[in-house]
């Protein structure tokens, strides 16, 4: 994908100062998951960097502005239009929030079954949502989509995050640069779930640029029946245009069930509240670790969990813990 890359990275405010909430998005901090440290080696720390910090609440706001952003300046977004998507939720969210602040109606096609949190947000950003099959998954809704765009194809801007290349491009302009900065350049994993997969493709291109060795590390459901909301099991699923997995060194299968006692093991003792999708990241990054006699392994934490209480992750945890203690 020679050139698809910028080289000029989107403008992202160094003041405090921001002129609009596009302005806001990245540079999100990273912090130590401590309460891994009993569980690999004593040369070997894990990171988790924080995208819920982003306008949004996810790592999503990210894509979501590249692709609108490459939008407006090849004019295929310009007035008139409606930016239309299919979404599990989060860049839904992140482009109604960037629609309401530059002035685009937003549609936004995802399944019945998202969490009830998420709808209300976009029902706040005043985006018009067309629910899909809840037994379709993300696929169902990409192919809803479709469908629509295809009706009135002179409506619509479709930013078509599962093939277009400003999805991973956002990745190598900003978290890549961040996680090598913040790091110092000390980084030696990466380890991210994969929906689009535009995270793990875009900021481990850039960082392999930087350090040949660095391995890129994709996490996805163990099967294709599981209870990660935003997730993608490759095999089974409408293969991104954007997935290119002999780019990375490993992709790892995580269950639902670990994913989720994960997310419960970093809210207790870290106190961190995170989505199922990071929690899943987080197993992956362990197994990968456990294996090393030393490392600085950064891990992307998608999304906070406050928007998945109303969801199975919740519902019912308090009783798999109990008889976890009684096991």
């Amino acid at each position: 994908m020679n050139g698809a890359f910028a080289a000029v990275r989107p403008r992202l405010s160094t003041t405090a100062e921001a002129l609009g909430v596009v302005d806001l998005i990245g540079n999100t901090p990273m912090v130590e998951l401590r309460c891994l440290r009993e569980q690999v080696a004593p040369g070997v720390v894990i990171y988790g960097k924080v995208e819920g910090f982003n306008p949004g609440g996810s790592v999503k706001a990210r894509p979501a502005w590249n692709m609108v952003r490459r939008g407006l300046e090849s004019g295929a977004l310009r007035t008139g239009k409606t930016i239309l998507e299919s979404t599990s939720g989060n860049t839904g969210i992140a482009l109604a929030m960037i629609g309401a602040a530059l002035g685009y109606p937003v549609r936004l096609v995802m399944p019945e079954n998202v969490s009830r949190e998420r709808k209300r947000v976009l029902q706040a950003y005043d985006a018009e949502i067309v629910y899909s099959s809840p037994m379709e998954g993300s696929d169902g809704a990409l192919l809803l989509c479709r469908e629509i765009l295809a009706q009135d194809p002179e409506r619509y801007f479709k930013p078509d995050q599962y093939d277009n290349e400003a999805n991973p491009e956002a990745h190598y302009l900003t978290t890549g640069p961040e996680i090598w900065e913040q790091t110092g350049g000390r980084v030696t994993h990466l380890v991210a779930t994969v929906g689009t997969s535009g995270t793990v493709m875009g900021t481990g291109r850039f960082l392999k640029e930087r350090n040949r060795n660095v391995q890129a590390i994709a996490v996805e459901p163990a099967d294709s029946f599981h209870g990660i909301e935003g997730l993608k099991h490759m095999a089974t699923s409408i293969v991104p245009g954007i997935w290119h997995p002999e780019k990375l060194d490993r992709v790892v299968g995580v269950s639902t069930e670990d994913a989720y006692d994960m997310v419960y093991h970093l809210a207790a003792k870290d106190g961190l509240l995170l989505g199922q999708s990071s929690g899943a990241a987080v197993v992956g990054a362990l197994e990968v670790a456990r294996n090393l006699a030393s490392g600085v392994l950064v891990v992307i934490l998608a999304d906070f969990g406050d928007r998945y209480l109303s969801t199975n992750l919740w519902l019912g945890w308090r009783d798999r813990h109990q008889l976890a203690a009684e096991i």
